[in-house]
C-alpha cells in the first residue's frame, strides 16, 4: 500500500468516525434532554448560550476523540498489512 493509499484510508476512516460520533451526540442530546441538539447558530431562540456552548464542547470532544481512535486503528492495520509504519520506507518502495 502506497502513500496515497494510505491518505485514503486514514482520511475515509476519520470521516466515517466524525459522521458516526456526530450522529450519536445528536442522538444523545435528544434523548438526554429532550430536544433537538442546538446544532445551527441561526436559531438564537432554541437554546440558550450554556446549552450552545455546551453541544459544542461535547461535539468536540466526541469527534476529536473518534477521528483519534479511528487513525489509530487505521495505523494498526496498515502496519500490519505492510510491515511498516506509514511514511516509513520498505524493502519495496
Amino acid at each position: 500500500m502506497g502513500s496515497i493509499g494510505w491518505k485514503l484510508m486514514a482520511t475515509g476512516a476519520a470521516l466515517a468516525a466524525g459522521t458516526v460520533a456526530t450522529k450519536l451526540v445528536e442522538v444523545g442530546w435528544r434523548a438526554i434532554s429532550g430536544r433537538d441538539a442546538p446544532n445551527d447558530p441561526t436559531q438564537v431562540e432554541d437554546s440558550s448560550w450554556k446549552e450552545a456552548l455546551l453541544f459544542a464542547a461535547i461535539m468536540g470532544l466526541a469527534v476529536g476523540a473518534a477521528r483519534v481512535a479511528a487513525e489509530r486503528k487505521a495505523t494498526e492495520y496498515y502496519i500490519k498489512s505492510t510491515g511498516h509504519a506509514p511514511g516509513e520506507a520498505s524493502a519495496t518502495d
